[in-house]
């Protein structure tokens, strides 16, 4: 058996399921976490006895068979989650000027819902559903049908903007909106975001949607348990302060300042520009440093985090979107007059398919600019100014809420706040971005961050390097091992573990 060293840094789901992959094939893991608690947007925390989760708060394609399904299976996670099914007839609901859609699961009944209140629209929207079908059975990593790919298919998607292609297949223009109501899953723009994003999100869901029942947090458990049992280790308060290389290869990685752990190969989960900084090595040419630390970063996010009287309010099994503007376009371009434009309403399963809410969550895009002035503060200590701030935002958020759901302030018991500032400190994301680095069609290939890194043992992994979310991520992943294994031998292994 092989016994090199891989040394991860970071313990977010790409460096968690790195490590899974090769410790289960022989590679000595070590991940590194710089905080207490792993998991990076898998972390949940709890106030007052309540538990809330801060990033993935649900997912697709976990039936049975399916891929993320048969992925978890891989990961050996499924024997320690438990997973809740949102509504397979409305597991999305977009409000838009008052009136509410809503996205089924499956073909005919995402067909039946939409084309029930737009029945001159049928026709193009079988034509749109076969697209996000076609675009991300194109993609072997997707559809994990080894070299089963379409590269003219994944090229043209890829250079192609969400809106352009929708407005070319769909002449209803409320319609139209109402298919991209879910954009704050992936901080989409306007002519900028690949139409391949769209394609790869909505065939997710569309499959099936789940909740995590009892949190996501049992992910990275699970993931840390599997580790330990090809014997890794996963240590928490180890903050990775260089990479150190010789003239050729990186030979280590220097912990908390003062510790040197020897590596054979080094995998980092952080954000690209955390991981350049680790490291002062003239095989990092100058050019990539500076097309890396100049790449635009996702919006960051506002989040109200709900605490519910007991046995008050009716739990919602399905996620809400609602918009002020009559778009879900452009809500990152707003004012102080104008905010929030729009937002994600959901509550949080604490068990399987509950009666009553416990917790819920209301997102909506901030800038960091809007919070640049306590940068440098810690948590928890950042001044009354900080937090009559996120208090007015909050309230404000709610109020915007309860024009689709009156009175639910009356249903509160508590609520806490966070701010991009929150997830910078907690994930290391540039400017507290939701989702990393943007996707940009009018860039091509200058926005792509690669999985492999000049020094020719160091890799990368997470959320920047394929896509984010539970399956973008794990899609980086097998790209990023495939480096150790070949991707051909994952793929087995996938189809072996099921």
């Amino acid at each position: 058996m092989c016994k090199e060293r891989v040394i991860i840094i970071g313990s977010g789901l790409g460096g968690l399921s790195c490590g899974v992959i090769l410790a289960k094939n022989g590679y000595h893991v070590t991940v590194l976490e710089q905080s207490p608690q792993i998991g990076g947007c898998l972390q949940c925390f709890n106030r007052r006895g309540a538990k809330f989760e801060t990033g993935m708060h649900f997912i697709g394609s976990a039936s049975p068979g399916q891929t993320l399904d048969r992925l978890m299976n891989y990961l050996e996670i499924k024997p320690d989650v438990v997973l809740s099914q949102l509504d397979p007839m409305g597991y999305d609901v977009v409000a838009i000027d008052g009136e509410r859609f809503a996205f089924a699961n499956g073909r005919e009944a995402f067909l039946e819902q939409l084309s029930a209140r737009f029945p001159a629209q049928r026709d193009n929207l079988a034509k749109y559903y076969d697209l996000i079908e076609k675009v991300s059975g194109a993609s072997s990593l997707h559809s994990l049908k080894y070299a089963e790919s379409d590269a003219a298919i994944n090229t043209e998607y890829q250079l192609r903007s969400i809106n352009e292609v929708i407005d070319e297949l769909i002449t209803d223009p409320l319609l139209a909106r109402v298919l991209v109501g879910n954009l704050p899953l992936y901080a989409a723009e306007k002519d900028k975001t690949p139409f391949s994003t769209h394609a790869f999100i909505m065939d997710f869901y569309n499959q099936s949607a789940y909740r995590f029942a009892g949190g996501s947090d049992t992910v990275a458990i699970s993931l840390r348990r599997t580790i330990e049992r090809y014997g890794g280790e996963v240590r928490t308060m180890s903050k990775a302060t260089r990479i150190l290389c010789d003239d050729t290869h990186a030979t280590g990685v220097e912990v908390n300042a003062s510790e040197l752990l020897q590596a054979d190969y080094v995998i980092s989960d952080a954000h690209p520009m955390r991981t350049l900084e680790l490291i002062d090595s003239k095989l990092i040419r100058p050019a990539f440093r500076n097309r890396i630390n100049s790449i635009a970063q996702t919006v960051g996010g506002f989040s109200v985090y709900l605490e519910f009287k007991e046995d008050v309010l009716p739990y919602m099994n399905s996620n809400f979107y609602g918009y002020n503007y009559g778009t879900p376009w452009d809500c990152e371009k707003y004012d102080d007059t104008t905010w929030p434009r729009g937002y994600l309403y959901m509550h949080l399963c604490h068990k399987p398919q509950p009666r009553f809410a416990h917790t819920g969550v209301i997102l909506s895009y901030m800038h960091m600019r809007d919070v640049e002035q306590w940068q440098g503060t810690r948590v928890g200590h950042r001044g009354e100014d900080y937090e009559q701030f996120k208090q007015d935002k909050a309230e404000r958020l709610i109020s915007s809420l309860e024009r689709y759901f009156p009175r639910l302030r009356d249903s509160i018991k508590h609520y806490y706040t966070s701010t991009p500032l929150t997830y910078l400190d907690y994930t290391g994301t540039q400017e507290g971005s939701m989702y990393g680095i943007a996707k940009d069609v009018t860039l091509g290939a200058g926005q792509r961050v690669p999985h492999r890194t000049r020094i020719p043992n160091v890799y990368q992994t997470g959320q920047n390097i394929n896509s984010h979310g539970m399956l973008g991520v794990l899609v980086g992943t097998i790209v990023t091992c495939s480096e150790f294994l070949t991707a051909k031998k994952i793929y087995q292994q996938i189809i072996d573990s099921n």
